[in-house]
């Protein structure tokens, strides 16, 4: 009974949220009904047992990427006059990806009403394993049979991550740190400039 009340619990606060999300007229609201609907998400992917799943979205979707999306949205000077004259001017091309989206979704849902595809026997490799958790079966079936590829997918990103940091170096131009031995060598004349302004005059620098 409370499994059937957390699954409709969490699905109608996933619809919701993720409505919101485009919704919102505000990014940051976006932004934040999206991590409402990615916990959502993840309070799913533990009724169906998939906690590696859940673990996923809610370290990496909500503790990286949704978090790096905030920030980028309230670093930004976002015009929103500006924003919505983009949203009125491609409108005609979201709509034509929106119905384009749709009639593959009902293909889809043709296809699966008239027959599933055969794919073949399994082999019964990446069974999984009786009695041991969903972490302990992708673990082993990760760093057992596709460790290789596992390892090259890191070795990859360790190399976009060092192209991303060489790209975006920049030596600098100026000297910002301070001078200690410059500062405490300048006299008190060059430092300050006594004046004397007349009355109803300003200033002059």
């Amino acid at each position: 009974m409370i499994q059937t009340f957390a699954f409709y619990l969490f699905s109608a606060l996933v619809i919701a949220s993720a409505t919101l999300v485009i919704m919102s007229r505000n990014p940051v609201h976006s932004v934040l009904w999206l991590i409402v609907s990615f916990f959502n998400a993840a309070g799913l992917m533990v009724l169906v047992g998939a906690e590696f799943i859940a673990m996923l979205l809610v370290i990496v979707y909500v503790g990286a990427v949704a978090v790096l999306f905030l920030f980028v949205v309230m670093m930004l000077d976002i015009d929103f006059a500006e924003l919505r004259a983009g949203f009125v001017k491609n409108f005609p091309l979201g709509m034509l990806v929106a119905l384009i989206l749709a009639a593959e979704l009902i293909m889809g849902l043709l296809a699966y009403s008239a027959g599933g595809l055969a794919l073949g026997t399994p082999d019964g490799a990446n069974a999984p394993l009786l009695g041991e958790s969903n972490i302990e079966n992708i673990g082993i079936v990760l760093y057992g049979k596709y460790l290789f590829l596992f390892e090259t997918a890191g070795i990859i990103l360790l190399v976009a991550m060092v192209g991303a940091i060489v790209l975006t170096h920049r030596g600098r131009k100026y000297q910002r740190s301070q001078i200690v031995s410059k500062q405490n060598a300048r006299r008190p004349e060059e430092a300050t400039v006594n004046k004397q302004p007349e009355v109803g005059k300003g200033v002059e620098l």
